[in-house]
């Protein structure tokens, strides 16, 4: 079976083609599945730069209610225990505690993070484009003071236009995942 395929197609025409890798985590493949399909990541400004550590694609659940969800950490199962340390060229998603991983948001590490391993599943793979992301790294940032972590806030928007998956035929389920008991502080608030 082939690994399927996402690509990220920026405002600035530049794409970053990934590989997904559900032999790494199924469960979190099946949830970037999802929300790439029904457009959740489309048009979307990147929200966070942290120069020589990562660049964060979203830490609010992309404004949506829809991406307001947790998946298990079950990443030593499903990685058979051969657990991916995050590195510059891997895809994560975030952490909230050693029980909940973040169910759409994701980031591209800037170095080898070994204290995110098993915290933050590597899910995919950096095929093309580490360049942009590298340039990303680099670009003019300003301070979000109303938040409690760093947050480098581009000062011209990095959007992804759109996010388009290819799984070569193959059918991924939707994931399992559970809704948080109680919602981060940072996620927006819907009535």
């Amino acid at each position: 079976m082939k690994n399927p395929t996402a690509t990220i197609t920026l405002n600035n025409g530049k794409k970053i083609v990934l590989e997904l890798r559900p032999d790494y985590a199924y469960n979190e493949v099946c949830s970037f599945i999802s929300a790439a399909t029904k457009g959740y990541y489309d048009h979307f400004a990147i929200q966070r730069i942290v120069p020589g550590s990562w660049v964060d694609v979203s830490y609010n659940a992309f404004f949506r209610k829809e991406c307001q969800y947790f998946l298990p950490n079950r990443i030593e199962e499903e990685s058979k225990g051969d657990i991916k340390v995050p590195e510059l060229g891997d895809v994560c998603l975030g952490y909230f505690s050693d029980e909940e991983i973040a169910g759409t948001e994701f980031f591209f590490p800037l170095k080898k993070v070994e204290a995110l391993t098993g915290k933050c599943p590597v899910f995919a793979q950096v095929k093309e484009g580490l360049e942009e992301i590298l340039r990303m790294e680099k670009i003019e940032t300003y301070p979000n003071p109303c938040e409690p972590v760093e947050i480098n806030v581009p000062r011209t928007p990095e959007v992804m236009v759109s996010v388009t998956v290819d799984t070569f035929g193959e059918t991924y389920p939707e994931p399992d995942k559970f809704l948080p008991k109680e919602t981060p502080s940072n996620w927006p608030k819907f009535i």
